[in-house]
C-alpha cells in the first residue's frame, strides 16, 4: 500500500473523478497533489489564476503572498477580487474566493509581497514555487531562495498580448538570474495587459505545477514557451545556463 501521499476521501474522488481519468495521472497523481504545497507569489491577474486552478485541481496546501487593498484597476484581470471588495484587503478576497471553490484546500495567507525579510521563510514552506510577481526585485529574490533551497520554480509572465512560461529546477536547468541578473532599469511595475492574457499565462503555469508534482508529461525545462496571442502563435525557445551566474553557478548539474 502506498503511504507516501495522503489517501483520498470519497468526496475527493467524486470531485476529481474526471481528471483522475487521465491515464498517467490517476489516483496516484491526485494523492500527490493532495500531499503537495505550492507558494504563489502575487495572486493578481496571473498568480490568482494559478492559485484558482491549483485549488480546483485539489492541491493540498497553498502559501499565498500578496499585499495591498483592492483597487478599481485590479478588476480587469484579478479574478479573485470583487467589486464589493474595493478598498478591502486583497488577501481576504483571495482566501474567500478560493475557499468558496474548494473548502478542502489548506491556505497560508501572507498579506504582504515578497521581500528580503520574508523570501526564505516563504520558500521554505512549499514544495514548488510559482513566481507571478510584477517586479523583478521580487522575482530575483524568489529565484535566489528557490536555488538555495533546491526548490523548482515555475516562472510566469505576461505583457500586452504575450504570455511566457518556463520551469527552473536547481541542479537540472538554468535559473532566472542566468537570463536576468538584475532588474532591467526600463521595467515598470505597471504595464498594458488584458486579463485574458494574464489568465492564459496563469493556467499554463498551473499545468506546469501539476506536471511537476504528479510526475506526468514533460515540463518546460531549459525551454521558454512564448505565446503571441495577437497572432495566436506558440513557440518554445531554448534556455542555456550561464556558467558565471552569481546565483546558480555553484550548483552541480545532475
Amino acid at each position: 500500500m502506498d503511504t507516501t501521499h495522503p489517501p483520498l476521501t470519497d468526496e475527493e474522488r467524486a470531485v476529481y473523478e474526471w481528471q483522475m481519468w487521465v491515464p498517467d495521472f490517476g489516483e496516484a497523481g491526485q494523492r500527490a497533489l493532495k500531499g503537495a504545497s505550492v507558494l504563489v507569489s502575487r495572486c493578481g491577474g496571473l498568480g490568482g489564476l494559478v492559485a484558482l486552478e491549483l485549488a480546483a485541481a485539489g492541491i493540498g496546501r497553498l502559501v499565498l503572498a500578496h499585499g495591498g487593498r483592492v483597487k478599481p484597476s485590479d478588476l480587469n484581470r484579478q479574478l479573485l477580487m470583487t467589486h464589493a471588495g474595493l478598498g478591502a484587503s486583497r488577501m481576504d478576497s483571495i482566501v474567500r474566493r478560493l475557499k468558496d471553490l474548494n473548502p478542502r484546500v489548506g491556505i497560508e495567507a501572507v498579506a504582504e509581497n515578497v521581500t528580503e525579510a520574508n523570501a526564505a521563510r516563504l520558500v521554505e514552506r512549499a514544495d514548488v514555487v510559482v513566481d507571478a510577481a510584477p517586479r523583478f526585485e521580487e522575482r530575483l529574490l524568489l529565484n535566489r531562495e528557490a536555488v538555495r533551497q533546491r526548490k523548482p520554480m515555475v516562472e510566469c509572465a505576461m505583457r500586452e498580448m504575450e504570455a511566457q512560461v518556463t520551469t527552473f529546477v536547481p541542479g537540472r536547468t538554468s535559473c532566472l538570474a542566468c537570463h536576468v541578473p538584475a532588474p532591467p532599469p526600463s521595467w515598470k511595475r505597471q504595464f498594458p495587459v488584458f486579463g485574458a492574457v494574464a489568465g492564459t499565462a496563469g493556467c499554463l503555469g498551473a499545468v506546469e505545477v501539476i506536471k511537476l508534482v504528479a510526475g506526468i508529461g514533460t515540463p518546460l525545462l531549459d525551454r521558454m514557451l512564448v505565446c503571441d496571442l495577437r497572432a495566436m502563435r506558440f513557440r518554445t525557445y531554448p534556455l542555456e545556463r550561464n556558467p558565471g551566474c552569481a546565483v546558480c553557478s555553484d550548483v552541480k548539474v545532475t
